[in-house]
């Protein structure tokens, strides 16, 4: 029972937080479009429908990008930075991984597709905390913890890529940072868990499984064992 309370109470805690994120993050996109539909007021209604549904879809690209930033200044605010180590589920740490991780999938869920593969993908992981050296290429929405990650100069993260530093175990919550060394490479659809460290130049091969704490040295091809 305690187990399903704290389940529902943090559901509850990300809905609350999604929908202020997503309401203050939409207020930019309809000033445009309110301002639109009244400077148009006089034009005839398709002009004026016309003016408005360009407004709107530059207003999405807007509220998009608010997004991103919003998401950042609350990690930033509320010092959501993760922290190696162990955590109960009714604990701080906990409700800090929990919101952190949270503010990420909102921005992933509305406006990820149109960051990936984008400087604006590696410029939002910065923004959430990660490390990320220069030229990185980024093309999965499924990399968590952000603030856990250490990535390398000319590092490529393959489509649909899951890369976490969390796992759930008897003991709780454990959080584990996660290195990609300079020109590594994460194959498509691949799936690296906490604790693992890739170093330069190795490969990760699609679709394969890189077990927690796992270390892969430099200019290594790794198809799972």
């Amino acid at each position: 029972m305690l187990l399903t309370a704290i389940r529902v109470a943090l559901a509850l805690i990300l809905y609350m937080v999604g929908a202020v994120v997503l309401g203050v993050a939409l207020v930019p996109a309809v000033l445009l479009c309110h301002a639109v539909w009244h400077q148009t007021a006089t034009q005839p209604m398709w002009q004026q429908t016309l003016w408005v549904c360009l407004a709107a879809g530059t207003g999405y690209f807007i509220f998009g990008f608010s997004l991103m930033v919003l998401a950042a200044l609350l990690r930033w605010v509320f010092r959501l930075d993760l922290r190696e180590g162990e955590y109960p589920l009714a604990s701080v740490g906990m409700l800090r991984w929990y919101i952190s991780n949270a503010l990420q999938l909102i921005v992933w869920s509305v406006f990820g597709d149109f960051l990936l593969m984008t400087p604006f993908a590696a410029l939002f992981y910065r923004l959430m905390g990660a490390k990320l050296g220069l030229n990185v290429q980024i093309n999965s929405k499924y990399c968590a913890d952000l603030s856990l990650l250490e990535i390398g100069d000319g590092a490529v993260i393959g489509g649909h890529a899951t890369v976490i530093a969390h796992s759930f175990e008897p003991k709780g919550l454990i959080l584990k940072k996660v290195r990609i060394g300079r020109n590594a490479i994460i194959g498509l659809n691949a799936i690296v868990l906490p604790g693992v460290d890739i170093g330069e130049r190795a490969v990760i091969g699609a679709g394969v499984f890189v077990p927690k704490h796992t270390k892969i040295a430099a200019g290594a091809t790794y198809l799972g064992t």
